[in-house]
């Protein structure tokens, strides 16, 4: 096997290991919210420096191939999109963070499991399609990739839902405590909903590395159709 191959094979090796630990990232940050436990904070900043040294290691080994290799065709999709997957996989990693934060402060709020239940769902959501993120990733399975457009509709829908929910309870309410954790999760919906948005744009990265289509704008249907 050639030096070059053996180099590629390391760089998707590295970023299905990234995509893993941001998605123990996304499932620590969860089980903060629903558990209530104040450890898995911990858990996911130690994680996010794991995430954050890779991401550095990752971005240098995709510009010393192009710099020594010259590539072209498939190899230079590969590595392209290589790099903006780990740009995005990096910030979902940022995000999980962000939910882990707010999460702290909801740790003794005795109310936060009726306000969560659609939340719960949306973390359900975008962890599979972390997993199918990976999956397709290794797998080159376009389809795959695709599908992620439609369930990133669906986490959108939740998002909006989860919104006008918190909206309706924070008109209705008269306590302080109970408005400033309903805005709390109003911030966490928004996060969760954009590990979908970074998993939709990982997705059409896969799409582009094999059939070197670009599905950006228009996504969903139009896009499918093309991917023979």
């Amino acid at each position: 096997m050639r030096h070059f191959d053996i180099e590629m094979s390391d760089l998707q090796n590295r970023l299905i290991d990234m995509a893993k630990l941001v998605q123990e990232m996304i499932k620590a940050a969860s089980q903060e919210l629903v558990k209530h436990d104040p450890k898995q904070l911990n858990i996911v900043s130690c994680l996010e420096k794991e995430v954050n040294i890779q991401e550095i290691v990752i971005d240098d080994k995709c510009l010393k191939l192009i710099a020594l290799n010259q590539p072209v065709g498939a190899d230079l999709r590969f590595i392209t999109s290589a790099m903006k997957i780990n740009s995005d996989l990096e910030r979902m990693g940022d995000e999980a963070v962000n939910i882990s934060k707010m999460a702290l402060n909801l740790v003794e709020y005795a109310g936060v499991k009726t306000l969560t239940a659609d939340i719960f769902r949306m973390v359900d959501d975008v962890q599979n399609m972390v997993i199918d993120c990976i999956k397709a990733f290794n797998t080159s399975d376009s389809k795959l990739a695709l599908s992620l457009f439609a369930k990133d509709d669906e986490v959108d829908l939740l998002r909006d839902k989860v919104i006008d929910d918190l909206k309706n309870l924070m008109l209705k309410s008269s306590d302080i405590n109970t408005i400033e954790k309903a805005v709390d999760l109003m911030f966490i919906a928004k996060s969760i909903e954009r590990f979908g948005d970074h998993a939709t744009n990982i997705g059409e990265d896969i799409i582009f590395m094999i059939h070197g289509k670009d599905v950006r704008h228009p996504k969903a249907c139009s896009a499918g159709k093309s991917l023979t």
